[in-house]
């Protein structure tokens, strides 16, 4: 095949009929031919096996009998043969597992011309129902199943009255409406096409036309082999072509529409067309036989084939068939396999195969010269051939003045022009709002690859919305450009800005950022920069913007973007802050914990310092205190700036309260408030809030301040601080005496009873002042008389106090008489010792004779036995036992100091024995007596302080490990040994 054809026709088989007479009939499918003889032979070739099947059909009768027509179907399982004999007709089916082929008596007589299969249902065991048109214009409905070996049944469906035309062909689809079964059937004679349709068994859609009209299409002209054919694609029929006398008519299959006519038959039949045979050159000569593919008809004539497009119904190809001399009828048919889509020509000795190879390449072409620009683009194969579909319908639109149009589709072109050459017929003829789509579009067929491209074309798309608002400016009459909306009433204006908006909003990734800045400030569109640098987080030009047209409460929601650096807040706050306090205010408080207030106090500076309208300047009050009091901020500065306008203000309440509330308690090791108390005091003394300077003083410990400065303020609130102090008595005295000095002070030159108020006020101090405490505050003249009273209380109060001081000394001596009396006791307390009782150590009797231990002269012994110790608890220890067993379970510390008294104790043993020996005489016994004792306490006090079994050392007993460091041989010995292998271990047996 050339490159160049759509079809081709190789020669398949050249003695296809295998010596059994001339072929007659063809039928292929899924690579299956089946041929009928002249002599009745039915030949079955499997190109998939390369095997090919003689059967005989006459059964060895003589005569003529000719196979009539034979029909395969599309899973080439399924064959149906019809017979002439001189007796009549005869209709037999083959498997294709079968050797021979059945006769079907119940057809018998009947001449079959078509055959319908239902290419949905039918399996390789059953054919399931098939439809068959007979000579006599009869239409049955047949089943078989393989292993029936019969028909299942045969029954009559339809049977033409009107005019009794032999059916020549049929065709049957199916489509799934619901639970049931819609069934569309054509049938052809010479003269008509029928349609039926219906839902329900076949049985029920035949009958149901008793009762209406029959849909049929006639067409003048007759023609003997009337054929129709569907065309299927994934096993569905897309469209058919009828063979009628007149020509071809054809047309598309939409068996999903519900498109109803008036007689109530469903019109499935979609964009219908006719082809006249006087297109083929004369229009005497009619096809033998023809073929359905996508896109063309294949027309039999004489021995060639003709390939008709059927969309543009021009000749496209005509192929020529080679047949072989002795075919003396030349070509005589052709075939369709649907499974394959390949087609089959044949003569009455050979078979060939009519190829395609990609028939639909041209058929954009075909769309396109019938401006069918749709369709012609689903049928491009290649960007090429999509760009000559463009530019038809571009250079179409663009002559008829309809520029935008022609932009679109310039848009899509990606190679037969170039952009500029585009560009410049835009330019050539002034469309500047034509030459902005293209761009637009262009830049959304781009992909994101064409980075520089992509930003080229969007900065002078950029450009182009620019130019085209600003000509629209100078259209509203004015002949003046404005900056706003406002001032133009053009809709298209506002439309325009709008979607320049939208441009940039869309573009704002790709656009470089410098350049489309100084385009818009170059044009004098200031709304439009401030909205790109928004779009590009330039959030600095637009609060600054915002806030030089004084609209604070759109720079404030620009600000409270969660992507806006906080940095800007803190830069914008002063201005803001002054043009609009309020909104301010209430944005930093909704800012909550993200802002830090100590960077605002420029600020708040700045606004308090300014004058404003009277009670304004309580917006800065209230932001300090929600940082006080609802985000606990800690800040010093926040504190002291919040105290220095409460110290401005003329109500001093508030200030009062601040200094009174604690507000770090609660934490740990934290202060109770983070003013500076220093500051405080300074801008309370300036501005002469004395109250607030004495709570200040009181709470920086300074009460002899507070106290002084109180009263010179409230005589009460002196009182007061003076009774705050409670851990320090002196220092509360010396206030009271302030106080009392005072209230003498003030009381001096007045007569005899205001003297006694002033008396009276000792009993305000809870008897921490006396009468002796104030009357060196008293002038000298002052009678002792006015005194009196004061004075005998004051003696009455020491001779009580004398009296308990008295009784106090005597309880104390009487505890000291008892103490005297225990220690005499003590030195008479004994306890008893069974002469069996053990020591808690070496388990040996504590009273053992003889010279088991070496008494030491530092110790107390009787007769011969060893020194001991007893405790309460009656536990007993020979001396030396427990200096061991304390030796070895204290400390390292403790048992060298034990070991160093023991041997002190020893040394001086040794020398008193050693000095007495040599004198003769116990005087040097007797001066070293006290050295011993005292080392002998210190030794009863290290070893013997407590029971070692019941006291602190057994509790630090538990932590020791039950094996030591130095028992590991002891530890070893216990452990159990394998036995040698060879040695024998004997039984040991036990009597009794």
């Amino acid at each position: 095949m050339d490159a160049g054809q759509l079809f081709s026709v190789d020669p398949l088989e050249r003695q296809a009929a295998r010596g059994h007479g001339a072929i007659t009939s063809m039928a292929a499918g899924s690579d299956v031919i089946v041929l009928g003889t002249s002599r009745g032979w039915l030949v079955r070739h499997d190109f998939s096996f390369e095997d090919a099947l003689d059967i005989d059909l006459g059964g060895g009768r003589s005569g003529d009998h000719a196979v009539h027509r034979v029909f395969l179907d599309p899973g080439g399982k399924h064959c149906i043969v019809t017979v002439i004999h001189p007796g009549g007709a005869e209709t037999y089916y083959h498997h294709a597992r079968w050797p021979r082929p059945k006769p079907l008596p119940r057809l018998r007589g009947l001449l079959v011309n078509a055959v319908a299969w239902n290419r949905q249902a039918i399996t390789e065991a059953s054919t399931k129902e098939v439809i068959l048109g007979t000579e006599a214009g009869q239409i049955f409905e047949m089943a078989v199943d393989e292993a029936d070996k019969k028909e299942k049944y045969v029954k009559l469906l339809f049977e033409l009255t009107e005019l009794r035309e032999g059916i020549k062909d049929l065709q049957m689809e199916t489509a799934v409406v619901g639970n049931a079964t819609r069934y569309y059937v054509m049938a052809v004679t010479p003269t008509r096409l029928y349609s039926f349709t219906g839902i329900g068994s076949l049985e029920t859609v035949f009958a149901s036309y008793t009762d209406r009209a029959i849909h049929f299409m006639e067409l003048p002209g007759e023609i003997p082999n009337s054929e129709l054919h569907f065309f299927i694609k994934q096993r569905r029929a897309k469209h058919f072509g009828w063979l009628s006398g007149a020509g071809i008519y054809y047309g598309e299959l939409n068996f999903g529409a519900q498109h109803s006519s008036t007689s109530g038959d469903e019109n499935f039949v979609e964009n219908k067309g006719f082809f006249d045979y006087s297109k083929l050159g004369d229009s005497n000569i009619k096809p033998a036989s023809f073929a359905v593919s996508e896109f063309h008809f294949l027309l039999l004539i004489e021995d060639k084939i003709k390939v008709v497009n059927r969309i543009s119904q021009q000749i496209v190809e005509e192929l020529v068939v080679d047949n072989t001399p002795e075919s003396s009828k030349g070509i005589i048919g052709l075939c369709s396999d649907a499974s394959t889509g390949v087609f089959y020509a044949f003569d009455e000795t050979s078979i060939f195969q009519v190829s395609t190879s990609d028939e639909g390449r041209d058929m954009w072409q075909v769309y396109l010269d019938m401006k069918a620009y749709a369709v012609a683009l689903s049928h491009c194969l290649n960007p090429f051939q999509r760009d000559q579909v463009y530019l038809v319908q571009a250079d179409a639109a663009f002559a008829a003045k309809e520029y935008y149009i022609a932009a679109s589709f310039y848009a899509k072109m990606n190679y037969i022009l170039s952009f500029e050459e585009i560009s410049l017929k835009f330019i050539s003829v002034g469309e500047q709002d034509a030459l902005r789509t293209f761009l637009l579009r262009r830049l959304d067929n781009l992909t994101k690859d064409d980075k520089m491209q992509i930003t080229m074309i969007s900065t002078w798309a950029t450009e182009l919305y620019l130019d085209k608002i600003n000509r629209l400016l100078l259209e509203d009459g004015t002949g003046t450009t404005t900056n706003t909306v406002t001032n133009s009433n053009s809709s298209a204006y506002r439309s325009v800005v709008d979607e320049f908006r939208a441009f940039l909003s869309d573009s704002k990734d790709v656009l470089d950022e410098a350049t489309t800045m100084i385009l818009l400030e170059s044009y004098g569109r200031v709304d439009e920069l401030v909205y790109f640098a928004g779009l590009k987080e330039q959030y600095e030009i637009v609060v600054h913007h915002y806030i030089q047209q004084g609209e604070a409460r759109k720079a404030l929601e620009v600000l409270q973007r969660h992507n806006v650096p906080v940095d800007l807040v803190y830069k914008f706050a002063p201005d803001l802050i002054m043009l609009d306090a309020y909104e301010t205010v209430e944005s930093w408080m909704m800012a909550r914990n993200k802002l830090n207030p100590g960077k605002l106090i420029p600020a708040m500076m700045r606004y308090v310092s300014e004058p404003h309208a009277k009670n304004e300047t309580h917006e800065v009050i209230k932001y300090l205190e929600f940082c006080v009091k609802d985000l606990n901020n800690e800040d010093p500065g926040v504190h002291n700036l919040l105290l220095s306008l409460y110290s401005k203000k003329a109500d001093e309440s508030q200030l009062l309260q601040f200094l009174d509330t604690k507000f770090g308690s609660g934490q740990a090791n934290g202060p109770e408030f983070f003013y500076e108390p220093q500051y405080a005091l300074r801008l309370c003394l300036q501005a002469k809030r004395m109250r607030a300077c004495v709570r200040i003083y009181s709470m920086m410990s300074m009460h002899e301040e507070a106290v002084a400065l109180a009263l010179r303020v409230d005589l009460e609130l002196a009182k007061a601080e003076a009774d705050k102090v409670e851990d320090d008595e002196e220092l509360r005295k010396k206030l009271w005496l302030k106080v009392a000095k005072h209230v003498i002070e003030q009381e001096k030159g007045v007569k005899r009873e205001n003297i006694k108020k002033a008396i009276e006020f000792l009993s305000e101090t809870n008897n921490l002042l006396k009468i002796e405490d104030i009357l060196p505050f008293f002038p000298d003249f002052v009678l002792i008389d006015d005194f009196k009273e004061e004075i005998c209380k004051s003696l009455k109060d020491y001779n009580s106090q004398i009296e308990q001081l008295k009784a106090e000394m005597d309880d104390a001596t009487r505890g000291a008489d008892n103490i005297r009396s225990d220690i005499g006791a003590l030195a008479q307390r004994y306890t008893v010792i069974d002469r069996e009782e053990e020591c808690g150590v070496c388990r040996r009797k504590i009273l053992t004779v003889g010279g088991l231990h070496q008494v030491g002269r530092s110790y107390t012994s009787v007769g011969h036995m060893a020194p001991f110790y007893v405790f309460p608890c009656g536990h007993a220890f020979h001396a030396n036992c427990l200096i061991a067993h304390v030796t070895r379970c204290t400390s390292q510390a403790q048992a060298e100091r034990i070991l160093n008294l023991q041997k002190q104790l020893s040394l001086m043993d040794r020398k008193a024995a050693k000095d007495n020996g040599g004198t003769g005489n116990g005087e040097s016994v007797v001066s070293s007596a006290p050295t011993v004792d005292k080392l002998r306490s210190q030794l009863d006090d290290a070893v013997a302080s407590e029971c070692p079994f019941c006291g602190d050392l057994m509790i630090k007993e538990i932590s020791l490990p039950f094996i030591l460091p130095g028992e590991s041989v002891e530890k070893a010995s216990w452990e159990i040994k394998p036995q040698p292998a060879s040695q024998k271990i004997l039984p040991m047996t036990m009597s009794i």
